[in-house]
């Protein structure tokens, strides 16, 4: 299930850089240099690597080059056509709604306007009133008759478009169909530019000058001079990392550093290592990696408190060091150990804290174990949100300041952005990386699976709404996440990347498709190739109709995973003191699911739980349950033997920690009594490890 996301891990076992190319491309040691001086050097440095590379990038044919350039014109050209064919059908769309709000909206308005009118004129006892109540009537007569002529002429405007539209639909047809054949001949075109430089991309010889070409030509010998010149430090690291190929490399694979800060990316690599020994082998090399290139930019923390003016940021080495210690103790997803350091860079980016994080992990597996355990990828963790954020923002205003943010919102609500955002943050939680997709007026959340990156709210893959991923189209994100799977292909599009760097192009830029220049092109076409070859097809969204409402108490039981119950599970326990422990296994009403702590707990999402206890003699007992919660609830009513309330359990607010309610005295009878607590409405999430029964003296 996790072979493809394994492999990936290869890059990072990279050959050692001969000693001689690394001395012959050091910077020398020397003085202390003036910005001026270094950025020369940088730049000098850069000038000869490019020289070196482009007498040693294979010829492009011009013939072939022109043919690839002049099938992506088509394919513009084709495009434009489509987007023209559209826009008539746009307009009997959009003439159909005119006509439904016409009738509905402004003829249905101004019909109940004229009814309360009369009745107004009806109810008048004054001649203010029936004054007041004639100019109202008047006033919706008028919008009605301005409401029908607009209906007239609205109608005229839809039945020309009607009458068009069998024609517009073929015209539409025509128009896809020759888009598809343009571009069947552009990728035709670029595979065929492809196979020219195949002996070029599948090599390793010129990888050592190819990648410290690039990150000289990325981070620009200005940027590294400027950092460079700060201190002794600073310019020993930036020599260090050019130094290195095997460390420039796995940078670049990983994506290269927020902003091409590399200088910054090293420094905070280097305080890693300087911490965990543990940092430069397997995941946690990679995490390392992660870290260095996501933090190069400082990430600001979510900050609870509103009236601070700078809210603080994310220690880097403290955020590497919070998922160290978590992979080694077991407490993220299994997953997390065969993630790549591109993927790593999405769970270490977050703006939680990192005691916030530890919170989220801590909170579902007491509160939601089914969640954490869930064997579907697709829901696994993030289901909270559909089941326990509640949709809406009537709660909102009861955020406290004392929680975080992620805290708040799963115990107030919200809509859209507060949905998405606590979706993202207990996948981070967990070691699963999740990216922002922003789409207008939609709550969007995508994160990683082992098939493919899944869509939880939001619309599909390819959705104009959507606003981007990670600085690429919906397009070029999943072409990348697909041609990540394979780290020999993959290694050709960084070398395609890495050759239009030496050459000085300008880059491909995601969201303008019309930049770029041929290298680069030939890159993305690279991915294209590999995706199509593999005829591989982004995961469907999951639960798009899920991603503004609440789902009902039947799809929440659904969601639960029912345990296997012994009768051992369902023994009450008495102790030598005579305390009666009734487990969650002994109880109905709601969800039996197993615990981390051992056993099973109860899920309810409200209702009644009842449950059967035997006691040797009539006596008076302290009751008290162990639960966790995530909202405000109102107590548990008990009902003993059939009879009325006799008693309420307060439910405390636990924030996602066990915790035993305050004890209420109940007065139990000799042999069999039956239990039966209520939970009122407005009750939300309740989990119940067990009661206890304790003897009053």
């Amino acid at each position: 299930m996790i072979k493809s996301s394994a492999l990936l891990s290869i890059y990072l076992i990279l050959p050692a850089v001969p000693a001689v190319y690394a001395a012959a491309h050091a910077i020398p040691p020397g003085v202390k240099a003036e910005a001026g001086t270094l950025e020369t050097q940088y730049a000098a440095q850069l000038k000869s690597l490019q020289a070196e590379i482009a007498e040693s990038l294979p010829a492009v044919p011009e013939q072939r080059k022109a043919a690839f350039l002049d099938a992506r014109e088509a394919v513009k050209n084709a495009k434009a056509a489509v987007t023209a064919a559209q826009q008539p059908l746009d307009k009997l769309g959009t003439a159909a709604a005119l006509v439904d709000h016409a009738k509905g909206k402004w003829l249905g308005g101004a019909e109940k306007g004229i009814a309360n009118a009369q009745a107004m004129l009806k109810k008048a006892s004054s001649d203010a009133e029936r004054e007041a109540a004639n100019k109202e009537l008047a006033r919706w007569q008028a919008d009605k008759e301005a409401g029908l002529k607009a209906l007239k002429e609205r109608q005229a405007a839809l039945d020309a478009a009607m009458a068009d539209e069998a024609k517009n639909v073929e015209a539409k047809k025509m128009a896809q169909a020759a888009l598809a054949d343009a571009e069947a001949k552009e990728m035709h075109s670029a595979k065929a530019l492809l196979t020219d430089v195949n002996s070029f991309l599948s090599s390793h010889k010129l990888d050592a000058k190819l990648v410290e070409c690039a990150v000289l030509a990325n981070a620009t010998p200005r940027g590294l001079a400027e950092y460079a010149r700060q201190g002794k430090e600073q310019e020993a690291l930036i020599q260090k990392l050019l130094s290195d190929t095997a460390l420039m490399r796995a940078m670049l694979e990983a994506g290269g550093p927020k902003d091409s800060k590399y200088g910054q990316a090293a420094q905070i690599l280097a305080a890693i290592h300087k911490e965990s020994p543990r940092a430069k082998d397997g995941v946690l090399q990679r995490l390392a990696i992660a870290t260095c290139l996501e933090h190069a930019v400082p990430v600001k923390q979510a900050n609870p408190k509103a009236d601070t003016a700078a809210p603080p940021v994310v220690d880097p080495v403290k955020r590497y060091l919070h998922f160290e210690k978590a992979s080694l103790a077991g407490e993220l997803d299994p997953a997390f150990k065969h993630m790549s350091a591109w993927e790593l860079r999405n769970v270490v980016n977050g703006d939680e804290s990192d005691e916030t994080l530890a919170w989220g992990r801590e909170m579902l597996r007491n509160y939601r174990p089914d969640h954490v355990l869930n064997p579907d990828y697709g829901w696994r963790y993030s289901k909270a949100v559909t089941t326990d954020v509640r949709y809406g923002s009537q709660d909102v205003k009861n955020d406290a300041p004392s929680l975080q943010p992620y805290q708040n919102i799963i115990r107030n609500g919200g809509v859209c952005g507060r949905r998405a955002f606590f979706g993202r943050f207990i996948l981070r939680s967990f070691g699963i990386p999740t990216v922002a997709r922003p789409q207008v007026g939609h709550a969007a959340l995508a994160h990683w699976a082992p098939n493919g990156w899944v869509i939880n709210l939001g619309a599909g893959w390819g959705t104009p709404e959507a606003k981007g991923v990670m600085e690429m189209t919906d397009a070029d994100f999943v072409l990348e996440t697909q041609v990540r799977k394979s780290p020999a292909e993959h290694a050709k599009v960084l070398r395609a990347q890495w050759a239009a760097d030496a050459l000085g192009e300008p880059k491909y830029v995601s969201m303008k498709p019309d930049t770029g220049g041929l290298w680069s092109l030939l890159a993305l076409y690279q991915k294209k190739a590999v995706a199509a070859d593999a005829k591989a097809a982004p995961p469907a969204a999951l639960g798009q109709e899920l991603g503004e409402a609440n789902e009902s108490a039947e799809v929440r039981a659904r969601a639960l995973v029912k345990a296997e119950l012994t009768e051992a599970d369902r023994k009450t326990v008495v102790d030598s003191n005579g305390v009666i422990t009734i487990p969650a296994g002994a109880c109905s009403g709601g969800q039996i699911v197993g615990s981390f702590l051992g056993g099973h707990q109860l899920f309810s999402g409200g209702g009644v739980i009842t449950c059967d206890v035997e006691v040797a003699g009539a006596g008076v007992y302290g009751l008290t349950a162990r639960v966790v919660t995530v909202q405000d609830n109102p107590g548990l009513q008990l009902a003993l033997n059939g009879g009325k309330v006799s008693a309420e359990i307060a439910v405390p607010y636990t924030m996602g920690q066990w915790q035993h309610t305050e004890p209420v005295r109940v007065s139990l009878d000799k042999g069999r009594n039956a239990l039966r607590f209520t939970r009122p409405e407005g009750s939300r999430g309740l989990t119940i490890r067990e009661f206890t029964l304790t003897p009053v003296k």
